[in-house]
């Protein structure tokens, strides 16, 4: 009779796609996630005895226990197949102790990516439980759970109940009031700059040259108008001369493939996707999608990770794609090798397409719209990574007029090489650079215009996801596997709000890390952060014992909260007051900072509940029911949404943008229109279900 085998995942969508994998003696079961954990309504770390933790069941999953149990008491052998990290491996820790299986035996099976190859030599090369991972989880969780669940009450106390603090989430939430006070306190300066729009003789191709400096070369600066007057009284009338023409050919090399930094950074600038959204899809695809005539199958590999290595069997399939799919010179003589940085926990490669048989658009069909588009964004970037390198003509030209000099630059691509495939996306505005007509020394210029405008520099920007997990990801700020959650636990928490992509800190948010700067420096402290990390990773290579890890932070933490008890007073919040009084008590409205947004409160609660959500009035348009006035208004799930002011008297409510123009077929209200929950291309259709006007709104041409 042949042995039967039991392998337990974290999902039911990874344990069918491992199943395809295995024969039929093989059962695959999902652990939902952990099984065990501190518990929630307890401390659960006895600090007096060497921080030992106290792991109970996760409440609601005593039937899904007991069946893992049945399961794993009739097979003959049980494979632990939990993702191959930290957290991974501390969830194959608890089953082992929940099923009573021996954490030292060939129990533990780890892969990169969900592919036939991947599992089935897992299974051959199973191995035991690596403790010193299960440690450093171990280590990383009571650490949070010390600075949360000790700090914590003292921030309800002296500050506001029901507000909690985390060790990494502080110091995220102070990246950002640190670079609010930036911005607070950026003082502008004036700058001015001339742009002379020239053609040479044949006027074909006008071009802009931008001032640059004096005729020696020298830079001149443009501080005011003054200066820029004084400059064009001097130019007035003189002939613009081409001085030089510098040619020069530019190699422009690809983007390494993803990490979870860069993917997640990168799906928020070109998908305007959110760390968290990022992370779903991106997990989805790991796990295995259902492909038409193909069964599951995982698409990427590990998205958790920091290293920019690549297997050679991937790299050698990408080139024979590019080869068959663009020509023998796309692809690099030898192939392209990234280095990681030097801080990375290199576990595990890049994030990259587990094979070249699924080109993105051949199996669209079988994914969702976000699955899609992160897919085709990680497929490129990877492709991109192992293709040549581009090869631009670029072309400087300085141009003398009187005792000045404008500069011209331009660009042209002589050979695409990965820019065919793939583009990385920038942070903020980038200038670009236009195509210039031939330009020889000594040529006479024609001035068709002079521009010249007044600036001001600018403060940092705020940071966006983008940019905080970049500055997260420099400063040695969590890992790839903390990122996204870091960010929605400090925005839910109304520490953190957003102003379109753009991340500022609530009153609230400012007030308790001026707290925990005053008072626990080490954890808003970005060097003590990013050490701590570290340590948590020697942990992980088995150089550090984490219990001593905890002991080291804890006896000062513990000196340090006992002197702010005493130290610290009540701080109050002020609320900003509206203009907008209560109709319950008449007490004047004040603003408050909720999990989706910004909302109206009486102040008198508890006595007084009354709470408004806050409305704008739609210009123009007038409720086609009434005649009452339009608001634009948020539902308590944070959706916008319209309807008459008016309400509950008058119903009329859309979740389409009410406009004043009227239809051309019925007279009724046009809407403005996305074809799918908010996304897709424009339309504008009428309010009317009786009336079938719709037309494409066309986008405006740059």
């Amino acid at each position: 009779m042949p042995k039967k085998y039991l392998v337990i995942v974290e999902s039911p969508a990874k344990a069918k796609t491992i199943k395809k994998y295995l024969g039929s003696n093989y059962s695959v079961l999902a652990s939902m996630g952990h099984l065990r954990d501190l518990p929630k309504s307890q401390f659960g770390v006895d600090i007096e005895n060497n921080f030992e933790p106290r792991y109970i069941n996760v409440r609601g999953k005593a039937p899904l226990i007991n069946s893992l149990k049945k399961e794993a008491k009739a097979a003959d052998k049980v494979f632990l197949a939990t993702d191959p990290d930290r957290e991974g491996e501390a969830i194959s820790w608890h089953l082992a102790h929940l099923l009573g299986i021996d954490e030292k035996s060939d129990c533990r099976i780890a892969f990169n990516e969900v592919t036939k190859t991947a599992v089935k030599a897992a299974v051959k090369e199973a191995r035991a439980i690596d403790l010193d991972l299960v440690d450093a989880q171990q280590a990383r969780r009571i650490l949070d759970r010390i600075v949360g669940y000790q700090l914590s009450p003292l921030l309800w106390k002296k500050v506001k109940r029901g507000l909690s603090t985390g060790r990494v989430q502080s110091v995220s939430t102070r990246l950002i009031v640190d670079r609010e006070a930036e911005i607070d306190a950026f003082v502008s300066e004036e700058y001015w700059t001339i742009d002379a729009h020239l053609t040479n003789d044949g006027g074909k191709l006008p071009f802009i040259a931008k001032f640059h400096g004096t005729a020696d070369g020298k830079k001149y600066p443009l501080p005011d108008e003054e200066t820029v007057r004084g400059v064009e009284k001097d130019i007035k009338g003189k002939d613009y001369t081409v001085k030089s023409v510098k040619r020069s050919e530019k190699k422009r090399n690809p983007a390494p493939p993803f990490t979870t930094s860069t993917l997640q950074q990168e799906a928020s600038r070109k998908l305007n996707f959110m760390a968290r959204r990022t992370m779903m899809a991106a997990q989805q695809l790991y796990e295995g999608i259902d492909i038409k005539g193909k069964g599951s199958v995982g698409l990427i590999t590990y998205m958790r990770t920091d290293s920019l290595r690549i297997a050679t069997d991937a790299q050698n399939e990408a080139r024979s794609f590019v080869a068959q799919t663009y020509g023998n010179e796309f692809i690099p003589t030898t192939p392209r090798v990234y280095k990681s940085k030097k801080a990375a926990q290199d576990a595990h490669e890049a994030i990259r397409p587990t094979t070249m048989e699924f080109a993105p658009d051949d199996i669209k069909a079988s994914l969702t719209a976000d699955q899609y588009k992160l897919y085709k964004l990680i497929w490129n970037r990877f492709l991109a990574s192992q293709m040549s390198s581009a090869i631009l003509d670029a072309v400087s030209s300085d141009i003398s007029v009187g005792n000045y000099i404008f500069r011209a630059t331009g660009s042209t691509i002589k050979f695409p090489g990965f820019m065919k495939v793939y583009i990385e996306g920038k942070d903020g505005d980038e200038e670009k650079e236009g195509k210039l007509p031939v330009l020889t020394e000594g040529q006479m210029l024609k001035l068709k215009e002079l521009v010249s405008k007044q600036h001001f520099t600018q403060p940092p920007p705020r940071y966006t996801e983008a940019t905080l997990i970049r500055a997260m990801e420099e400063e040695g700020i969590g890992r790839p596997s903390t990122y996204a959650p870091t960010i929605t636990t400090i925005t839910a928490r109304g520490y953190v709000a957003r102003d379109g992509k753009n991340l500022f800190p609530t009153e609230l948010g400012k007030i308790v890390t001026d707290l925990m700067k005053d008072n626990f420096k080490d954890i808003v402290n970005i060097e003590f952060t990013a050490h701590m990390e570290e340590r948590l990773d020697e942990v992980e290579h088995g150089n550090t014992d984490w219990k001593s890890i905890l002991s080291d932070f804890y006896t000062p933490f513990a000196a340090t909260l006992a002197e702010a008890e005493e130290k610290i007073g009540h701080i109050e919040i002020k609320d900003e007051e509206s203009d907008i009084p209560c109709e319950k008590c008449g007490r004047m409205l004040v603003y408050k900072q909720g999990r989706f947004g910004k909302f109206l409160a009486c102040p008198g609660y508890p006595e007084c509940k009354n709470t408004k959500s806050i409305t704008e009035e739609v210009p123009g348009v007038v409720c086609p029911k009434c005649g009452g006035k339009i608001l634009a208004k948020k539902s308590k799930k944070g959706i916008k949404y319209y309807g008459c002011e008016k309400n509950p008297t008058c119903d009329f409510m859309t979740w389409d943008e009410p406009t004043a123009e009227k239809c051309p077929k019925c007279g009724d209200m046009v809407l403005k229109k996305r074809a799918f929950r908010g996304k897709g291309p424009l339309q504008m259709v009428c309010l009317s279900e009786n009336c079938d006007y719709k037309e494409m709104v066309k986008k405006k041409e740059n």
